[in-house]
């Protein structure tokens, strides 16, 4: 039993598996957080170099090396948003050596079903949050001349989300950093929120990536993006320092806005103002997993799907107080607290 009291030192989450002899391999990649008050049997892992055998009928949380199937269970956020798959039970860092760790898939019937949500703002941080966002976008789109009315180029499309993925990718990173020093300087558990905010900046992280093989900004764009950057997450930083739930507020109106930017563009693609045939780039088919002829309307649906995700796990997240467990927490797909 030392080897058990030694994982659960270092913070492990160790667990009694419900038949004995179960056999789990500590990887390097292992998830040290559990979904609380569940309990669950691993299955067994390919063991990496270095890796230990439990016995005693215990077994680590991590990940499986069974690829998890695209998910046809009932929706398991509010509003009927389903998690993207990086947060899904038996999400898996296989051992086929693929190149991206999470199976980002979704069904055609659960992609072709997101559509615009709005959750009014009530405390006053939602409110705050709300509208703070609206006069940024009614700014952004006057400076851009963008309008939900009117179809846009291939190239304005392009300008807009390289430019706005470049922003939607610092809130995680940002969070998840300053959870991430919190926990050490106190000492304490970070109670599961770290890994769903880094997973939220990498999969945004990826959507610029993607767009980004096709259109190549110049050096003003980059200039413009660095100049964003910098101001953003200086602000952002303080912010949450201040008030997390007002910046978790902010990201999950933000998220709101971006499903309704997709859905527009989705509109343009449907009456072939844009990429009526084109193929969407390999980097997207590999990293949400879509069938090898996938067009860029396919690509769009999946990304949308992404946002639709964000936006309900931060408006979450802005209800729990910073020591609540995340009820998102990986390996777990069921939201027990909300």
């Amino acid at each position: 039993m030392a080897h058990i009291n030694l994982l659960r030192t270092i913070g492990f989450s160790v667990v009694r598996a419900d038949a004995p002899q179960i056999c789990s391999y500590l990887s390097t990649v292992a998830n040290p957080f559990s979904a609380s008050g569940s309990l669950s049997v691993l299955r067994s892992m390919s063991p990496p170099s270095g890796s230990y055998e439990l016995a005693h009928g215990f077994a680590i949380r991590g990940y499986s090396a069974e690829k998890p199937p695209v998910s046809t269970a009932a929706p398991d956020l509010p509003g009927g948003i389903q998690m993207h798959q990086g947060l899904r039970k038996g999400f898996a860092l296989t051992n086929a050596a693929k190149e991206w760790s999470f199976d980002l898939s979704y069904s055609p019937e659960y992609a072709e079903s997101i559509k615009p949500q709005h959750k009014p703002p009530k405390a006053i941080h939602e409110r705050i949050a709300y509208y703070a966002i609206q006069t940024v976008r009614w700014c952004f789109d006057k400076a851009t001349g963008y309008s939900h009315h009117k179809p846009q180029t291939e190239e304005q499309w392009l300008r807009r989300v390289i430019f706005l993925e470049t922003v939607a990718g610092v809130p995680g990173m940002c969070a998840g950093m300053l959870r991430h020093l919190m926990s050490l300087r106190t000492m304490n558990k970070d109670h599961g929120w770290i890994h769903t905010l880094l997973e939220e900046a990498e999969n945004e992280r990826m959507h610029l990536l993607t767009f980004l093989e096709i259109r190549k900004p110049g050096l003003l764009f980059r200039g413009m993006v660095i100049l964003a950057q910098g101001i953003f997450f200086n602000l952002y930083f303080i912010a949450y320092i201040i008030s997390p739930k007002l910046c978790h507020s902010l990201v999950g109106y933000l998220e709101e806005e971006a499903v309704r930017t997709y859905t527009h563009m989705l509109n343009d693609i449907e009456k072939g103002y844009v990429w009526k045939d084109r193929l969407a780039p390999a980097i997207g088919i590999n990293y949400w997993k879509l069938a090898p002829e996938a067009t860029m309307r396919d690509l769009i649906l999946a990304v949308r799907a992404d946002e639709a995700c964000h936006s309900k796990v931060n408006h979450v997240f802005s209800e729990l107080k910073p020591h609540e467990d995340n009820p998102f927490v990986a390996g777990d797909d069921t939201v027990t607290k909300h």
